[in-house]
C-alpha cells in the first residue's frame, strides 16, 4: 500500500512503525471474511481493511473525525484479522497508534469520558469493584432476570495449597476474576502443585494494564506494566521458572511490555524479560506433558458430560495458541462437541461488552448458537471476560477449563 506519511509523523517511532505495517497490507480483503463486526454490520468501514484505510488518511494528513473514531472504537481488538492475513499486517500494532492519534485529536464528549473514566478506575481497582460485587449478590435474588444474569452468586475460592516445592511460578491474580471466579487461580495452584510446581502471587502486583490500554490511556497502561514488571523481577531473580496468565486477556497484554516499552530505556530491557517469561496456563501444561499424564484422571461425574469449548481471541489469535487447551482435556477423558466458527469473538473483549452493548450481545448470541448446537452440558473457556460474557447468556454452566482439569486429576 503506497504511503505518504505526514510531516507530523514522518521519522517518528510511531510514524516509522505505521508506515512499514501499511506498506505490509495488500488490500486483499481477506481479513472481511473472519472480521466479527463486519459480519454483523457489512460496513467496510467496520473491518479491518476499512479501518486500515481510515487510519492511513488521518496518518497522511487527514482530519479525523467522531465518525472515524467511531469506526475505530467498533473493533474488537480480537487480531482475528491476523492469523487470517496472508502478508502477516500487524493490524494490532497500528490500530493502538491509529486510536490514540484520532484520541487526542477529536477527545470525547462528557458522557463518553466520565464512562471510560469510571470503567477504569471500577474494574481497575479490586478494593472497588469486590466491594460492589458483594453489594450486588447480596441482593441478587430480588433483581430482574436480566440484572441476575450479570451478577454471578458468589463462588468459594478453594484450597490454595502453600509453598513447598522448589519449583516455583508467578501467578498475576488480575483485577476482577479474583471476585468473580476465585477458584480459577486456586485450581490452577492445585494442579501445579501436583507436578511439584509452587504458585505464588506477587503482593504488589496488579492490572496488567490492558483496561486502560484498549480504552487510550496509554500513559496509566504503561504505569501498570513498570509497576507489574517491578513487582516480578525479584522473583524471577530469586528463580521463578515463569510468569503464569489463567486470563488470555491479560496474557496477551502482558507478553506485549517489551513491545510497549521498547523506547523507554529504564525499562526496555526488564520488559521484554517479563515478557518471555509469561506464558498462558495451557502453555505450561502442555510443556508439563509427560509428568500430567502420570497423574492419571479419576472417575468423575464431568467426564460424562458433553463439553463445548470456547478458544478466547486473546489465545487463538492474540496469543496463537490454538489446540493445546483442546488436547488436554480430551488426554484427560472430556468429551468435547464440534463447534463452528470457533475463530469468530464472543463479543466480550474486555469493557467493549459495555461500552458497545448491541454489538456485544448480537456476537454474543452467535456464539451461544454455535456452542449449544452439540447440546453441552457445560461450555469451558480461558479467560474470565467470555466466562462472565457467555454465562449472561445462557443457562448452561460456563467454567474454567482448568477448573476441569483439577477436578479429575488424582489427588497429590
Amino acid at each position: 500500500m503506497q504511503t505518504t506519511l505526514a510531516d507530523a509523523y514522518r521519522n517518528t517511532p510511531d510514524g516509522d512503525t505505521a508506515e512499514r505495517i501499511l506498506r505490509s497490507c495488500v488490500h486483499c480483503g481477506f481479513c472481511l471474511a473472519t472480521c466479527p463486526t463486519y459480519q454483523i454490520l457489512g460496513n467496510e468501514l467496520d473491518s479491518p481493511r476499512g479501518r486500515i484505510y481510515l487510519m492511513k488518511q488521518v496518518l497522511e494528513g487527514a482530519t479525523p473525525t467522531a465518525k472515524t473514531q467511531l469506526h475505530l472504537d467498533r473493533c474488537l481488538t480480537c487480531r482475528n484479522c491476523e492469523t487470517t492475513c496472508p502478508s502477516g499486517v500487524e493490524y494490532g500494532k497500528l490500530l493502538d497508534i491509529g486510536r490514540h492519534i484520532v484520541e487526542d485529536a477529536v477527545g470525547r464528549g462528557i458522557r463518553d469520558s466520565t464512562a471510560r473514566a469510571a470503567l477504569k478506575t471500577g474494574l481497575g481497582s479490586p478494593l472497588l469493584f469486590n466491594s460492589a460485587l458483594k453489594l450486588g449478590q447480596g441482593v441478587r435474588s430480588l433483581m430482574p432476570a436480566a440484572l441476575k444474569a450479570r451478577v454471578p452468586a458468589a463462588e468459594a475460592a478453594g484450597h490454595w495449597p502453600q509453598p513447598r516445592h522448589a519449583r516455583r511460578m508467578l501467578v498475576l491474580q488480575g483485577c476482577v476474576q479474583p471476585g468473580l471466579k476465585p477458584n480459577i487461580n486456586s485450581a490452577t495452584a492445585r494442579v501445579l502443585d501436583r507436578l511439584g510446581i509452587s504458585l505464588i502471587a506477587a503482593d504488589e502486583a496488579g492490572c496488567c494494564g490492558a483496561l486502560a490500554h484498549h480504552l487510550n490511556d496509554t500513559d496509566a497502561g504503561l504505569a501498570a506494566a513498570r509497576r507489574n514488571i517491578d513487582a516480578w523481577l525479584p522473583h524471577l531473580d530469586a528463580g521463578a521458572e515463569a510468569i503464569v496468565m489463567t486470563a488470555s486477556g491479560c496474557g496477551v497484554m502482558v507478553k506485549d511490555y517489551g513491545w510497549l516499552l521498547r523506547h523507554d530505556d529504564a525499562y526496555a530491557e526488564k520488559a521484554a524479560r517479563v515478557a518471555a517469561a509469561t506464558k498462558d496456563i495451557s502453555e505450561i501444561l502442555v510443556g508439563e506433558a509427560a509428568a500430567l499424564k502420570s497423574l492419571t484422571p479419576h472417575a468423575s461425574p464431568l467426564t460424562q458430560k458433553r463439553i463445548a469449548y470456547h478458544p478466547p481471541c486473546t489465545l487463538q489469535h492474540g496469543q496463537k495458541l490454538g489446540g493445546g487447551v483442546e488436547a488436554l482435556l480430551t488426554d484427560a477423558g472430556f468429551d468435547l462437541t464440534p463447534v463452528a466458527e470457533k475463530h469468530l469473538c464472543c463479543g466480550s473483549a474486555g469493557t467493549y461488552s459495555i461500552l458497545q452493548p448491541e454489538i456485544a450481545d448480537a456476537l454474543k448470541a452467535r456464539k451461544l448458537g454455535h456452542l449449544q448446537a452439540g447440546q453441552p452440558e457445560l461450555i469451558a473457556t480461558a479467560n474470565i471476560g467470555c466466562l462472565t460474557h457467555l454465562q449472561s447468556g445462557t443457562t448452561i454452566p460456563v467454567k474454567h477449563w482448568v477448573e476441569l482439569l483439577d477436578e479429575v486429576l488424582a489427588a497429590p
